[in-house]
């Protein structure tokens, strides 16, 4: 079978990097390191404490520990990495495959409220190739879940496609869509830059309780008690608030282990629904398969074989 846009050996960065920020959710100061790792390692976070301990996280589904206003692995309670969700976007978005992701607080840094950053920093970095081959999860058929009047469901597709629908009340939003297969050149083009977005009485009522306290201008798009955006610089994309609920699902879909091959379609989705989703494709096994590809032949596509190896075990929850 040949299938777009794979590559076929994995990934890590050239060198290591740092991000200097705030938490939306603490409002405290927070740095990240992403540092090279070796073939098969997968993508970690480091949860590092003042006096150099910490603890290891997998990013995968199993170690999500919240999914109320971010993604949040580990024990909320305790040690956990909070906002996860724009950091495994650009690492999904870009194709790497390992990486550890070295963070000083509870959350990643908001940053402007995208992926963009996160971008810029991998690409200051450089990506390597390694020798160990890429493994897929390729969605062999479709498996779908529902949630009141939400829904996602995953689809074969020969890539990785996908096809996001949203509806809010507010006429600043309405009801938008967008679908696309991701390229790295497509997420950088069209969807790393969409930033977070909500309502200023939502956030009013988060600052009240103790929540968003970095929230801001600077990192979200604000929609006003008159249902406009209330940002000087207004949208970066006509449809920017879809395409940020795509770069959402980038990253809650990142958790998987492996990047997948088959389509993501969901109907008024968030992170809850987007775990919940993935939790049900890998319980099933009989929806989907572990495949990596073969030795390319010249002016041929990729051709992927069905393999027996675990991908980091995502399935295990």
């Amino acid at each position: 079978m040949g299938t777009r846009n794979l590559h076929d050996f994995q990934t890590t960065l050239k060198t290591r990097v740092t991000l200097s920020g705030f938490g939306v959710h603490g409002g405290k100061p927070v740095s990240l390191q992403f540092l090279p790792a070796d073939p098969d390692t997968g993508i970690v976070f480091q949860h590092v404490d003042a006096d150099g301990s910490g603890v290891e996280i997998r990013a995968l589904v199993s170690e999500i520990g919240a999914t109320d206003l971010c993604t949040a692995l580990g024990d909320t309670a305790g040690r956990h990495v909070g906002t996860v969700e724009h950091v495994m976007a650009a690492l999904m978005g870009l194709g790497i495959d390992n990486v550890i992701v070295e963070v000083d607080g509870n959350e990643t840094p908001i940053l402007d409220g995208s992926a963009a950053r996160f971008v810029e920093a991998i690409d200051q970095a450089g990506i390597e190739t390694l020798e160990a081959r890429r493994r897929y999860i390729r969605v062999t058929r479709p498996v779908r879940i529902e949630s009141g009047a939400s829904w996602a469901e995953f689809r074969p597709h020969d890539g990785t496609r996908f096809e996001i629908e949203i509806d809010f009340e507010s006429p600043a939003i309405g009801r938008q869509a967008f679908a696309s297969d991701i390229t790295p050149d497509i997420f950088r083009r069209e969807i790393a830059r969409a930033r977070t977005f909500g309502f200023m009485k939502d956030v009013e009522r988060l600052w009240a309780a103790g929540y968003a306290l970095g929230s801001s201008l600077e990192n979200s798009v604000v929609i006003g008690e008159d249902s406009r955006v209330i940002n000087m610089e207004g949208l970066r994309y006509k449809d920017e608030f879809v395409r940020h609920k795509m770069l959402d699902a980038m990253g809650d879909l990142g958790l998987a282990g492996a990047r997948f091959i088959g389509c993501f379609r969901s109907y008024r989705g968030g992170h809850r629904l987007n775990a919940a989703a993935l939790r049900r494709l890998l319980s099933d096994r009989s929806a989907f398969e572990i495949v990596e590809a073969k030795r390319r032949a010249r002016g041929r596509s990729a051709e992927l074989i069905a393999v027996s190896a675990a991908v980091y075990a995502p399935w295990v929850l």
